[in-house]
């Protein structure tokens, strides 16, 4: 994020473009995605080049689909997939207007991290645009549940992600995790971590048409005596630290930064997207706001999500 010392905040887009080429999580296919620079106010949309350069806007109002990941579409059929891993890396590292290149139905799974997709970012740089980003501040607490699992955001002063998952394996249990996303907090402590899943589910996923694309270098796979990945885990708690990872991904998808408190009990993507259509839906528990007037009012930090730690 780009930050004046009056403390008035600019939107970013990307200085130039980067491309990579990988392998879909669950489609199979191999797909070439480029990052590109948007003007101002345009937001996160991805570009079909493959389907006449159709745009499918990445927001909470176009997700047509959200098993196992988040999936946004237009009417003509045009669809990107696993979208959440590098809609967390593009509001990580501050970018507020891409393009996004793509040849397939699919982001590339890479590693099955951010990682590779934040130092996508880096390696295209950071060019400050002359508007004021606009933010999504939280006024009210706003609660959806699904049988066990629930979720919410509450007001905050910073974007702030809680996460919770309890599982009846003894590889993953019970894990919890805060992170309070300002200074870098994305790229050290979220980024690196892996999409997983478990060897016994891998064959009825295939035939449902998902995980086509997954392995052991794309996912932790778990199996029944434990983890099956040779290199181990790269955070002790790196089950957690993979939901928050998607939670932030997903939350980009209001379309803007958002001002408040997420909180997560077993929630998937699902729960994700019902926790964006409540908060739209109730017009007292959000506004848009821009860094610069939060700065003016007593005691209020100005939200900076950086690029590097």
């Amino acid at each position: 994020m780009s930050v004046r010392r009056d403390g008035t905040t600019f939107q970013n887009t990307l200085k130039t473009s980067a491309a990579c080429t990988g392998t879909g999580l669950h489609c199979g296919e191999t797909v070439t995605m480029t990052l590109s620079p948007a003007a101002p106010n345009t937001g996160i949309v991805f570009q079909r080049t493959d389907m006449g350069g159709t745009i499918v806007p990445a927001t909470w109002r176009h997700v047509v689909d959200t098993r196992l990941c988040s999936v946004v579409g237009v009417e003509n059929g045009a669809r990107v997939g696993t979208i959440e891993h590098l809609m967390a890396a593009l509001v990580g590292c501050g970018v507020d207007n891409a393009r996004v290149e793509i040849d397939g139905p699919e982001v590339p799974a890479m590693d099955g991290s951010a990682a590779p997709f934040v130092s996508m970012i880096e390696r295209a740089g950071l060019a400050r645009q002359g508007v004021r980003r606009r933010m999504i501040e939280v006024l009210k607490p706003i609660t959806v549940a699904d049988k066990s699992a629930h979720a919410s955001l509450a007001p905050s002063d910073s974007f702030k992600v809680s996460c919770e998952i309890d599982f009846d394996n003894p590889a993953i249990q019970r894990q919890a995790a805060t992170v309070t996303l300002m200074n870098g907090a994305f790229k050290s402590k979220i980024s690196r971590a892996r999409t997983f899943g478990f060897e016994s589910e891998v064959e009825a996923l295939r035939k449902a048409g998902l995980a086509l694309g997954g392995s052991l270098e794309n996912a932790i796979v778990i199996g029944r005596d434990g983890i099956l990945n040779g290199d181990g885990l790269r955070y002790d708690d790196e089950f957690v630290r993979h939901k928050i990872l998607d939670c932030v991904g997903d939350l980009y998808l209001a379309g803007a930064p958002i001002l408040g408190h997420f909180r997560g009990y077993r929630s998937g993507h699902a729960l994700n997207l019902r926790v964006l259509e409540t908060l739209f839906a109730a017009p007292t528990a959000w506004r848009y706001t821009t860094a610069s007037a939060r700065a003016k009012t007593a005691a209020a930090p100005v939200l900076q999500l950086a690029a590097g730690d």
